[in-house]
């Protein structure tokens, strides 16, 4: 294969360190889903990971903390500049910020929230979703007015404080056997109450790999989509 044979793949910003580790488990699964014979194939990604985005949590449920708008749509931007021809963001939270984002560049976002609902509105019409999900997705109504208006409806886990406390946990490093277990058991006491579960954390999605019951993964989504868009 010659070094030129792929050089018309689309570029794609990641707008990343929110967290670092689903930033780098998106890149990660981006790569295992890309039909690739050699280093051209893949996927060509331009990364800003950065942990110092103001908080999504502290601004959209505590209201005490500083707007990370500002430090997104400079990132985004910063993205366009360097060549990416679109933008993901592998945190669903931060798609609380998605239309603040679009108004910053000039490029499409891939929305990683729309093309989920899509995604489980094809498989499960009409479903009771059980959202595994930061409780400020669920403030905003994030996943749940999305899944109305594709006549769906949204459950949210009756032991949200323990999905609070996995999400934090993988943030300090917990990725272990028994954060996973944790998972594993919300997700099924989740599913005996509804049709799907849906993992829209990507903090969870790190540690999804021991969950028995089907789910829907928004950032497999999101990584099926840059693969099939960069292409």
């Amino acid at each position: 294969m010659t070094s030129d044979s792929r050089t018309t793949h689309r570029v794609i910003g990641i707008i990343g360190g929110m967290g670092p580790e689903a930033t780098v488990e998106l890149m990660r699964r981006v790569i295992a889903k890309t039909p690739a014979r050699d280093d051209q194939d893949h996927v060509h990604l331009i990364v800003e990971s950065n942990p110092k985005i103001p908080s999504r949590i502290a601004h959209l449920i505590e209201g005490i903390g500083a707007d990370p708008t500002p430090e997104l749509q400079r990132i985004a931007r910063n993205l366009e500049q360097a060549g990416a021809h679109a933008l993901a963001i592998p945190c669903n939270t931060a798609h609380a910020y998605a239309e603040a984002i679009r108004q910053a560049a000039g490029i499409p976002l891939i929305d990683m929230v729309a093309l989920t609902v899509a995604r489980i509105g094809a498989l499960h019409p009409g479903a009771r979703v059980g959202v595994l999900a930061s409780t400020a997705v669920h403030k905003v109504g994030l996943y749940a007015h999305t899944l109305s208006a594709a006549g769906m409806s949204q459950l949210v886990p009756p032991r949200q404080p323990e999905v609070m406390e996995l999400i934090t946990a993988v943030k300090r490093g917990d990725t272990s056997n028994a954060a996973q277990g944790r998972l594993a058991e919300l997700a099924l006491d989740l599913a005996n109450r509804t049709d799907v579960i849906l993992i829209a954390c990507s903090e969870l999605s790190v540690i999804s790999g021991s969950i028995s019951v089907p789910f829907v993964d928004a950032l497999d989504v999101l990584a099926a989509e840059i693969v099939r868009f960069a292409a």
